[in-house]
């Protein structure tokens, strides 16, 4: 089963979609780094443990990496952000992020790296949900201020519409 480790940002966006549980159901694992679940999801969101979120700890090499990366690539992804991306390095799987910065320093890493409309595309392809709940829960994202490309993640999802017709 494909580990995919995320940052807090695609969590608060499959929470202001109210596709959590779904989240879940994909065929994959998700996990996310120890610190970063105790400082800033936990608190807000418990529960995911029993969802199915893995936490993972990052070995003390690459805790040293992630030290490094504000130096390369500057301080606007936070110090958990760059720890989601030396965990993703660790465990040489995908990063989620819907952080531009963080995606940016990911890929010249040479981390793959997937968002929010890619989840949600994946969860209509998995039958997990339809087309329509996809844009309702993108809707949701809108109006709780999630960022999102929203004229290319309404086209990508009209186009599975086209696909299974």
């Amino acid at each position: 089963m494909q580990l995919l480790i995320s940052d807090a940002n695609i969590l608060i966006d499959m929470e202001a979609g109210e596709l959590l549980t779904q989240l879940f159901q994909l065929p994959m694992q998700f996990a996310i780094p120890d610190i970063l679940y105790w400082e800033e999801i936990e608190p807000g969101t418990p529960g995911l443990i029993e969802l199915g979120l893995k936490i993972l700890e990052i070995s003390g090499e690459y805790v040293a990496y992630a030290a490094t990366l504000p130096t390369k690539f500057g301080t606007d992804p936070s110090s958990n952000d760059y720890l989601a991306m030396a965990l993703a390095k660790q465990e040489g799987c995908p990063l989620l992020t819907g952080d531009q910065a963080l995606k940016a320093a990911a890929q010249a890493e040479d981390i793959a790296v997937m968002g929010t409309v890619w989840l949600l595309r994946t969860m209509v392809e998995n039958k997990v949900i339809d087309v329509e709940q996809a844009l309702s829960a993108l809707n949701l994202m809108k109006v709780r201020k999630s960022r999102l490309p929203w004229d290319e993640a309404v086209r990508i999802l009209n186009g599975l519409r086209k696909e299974s017709s």
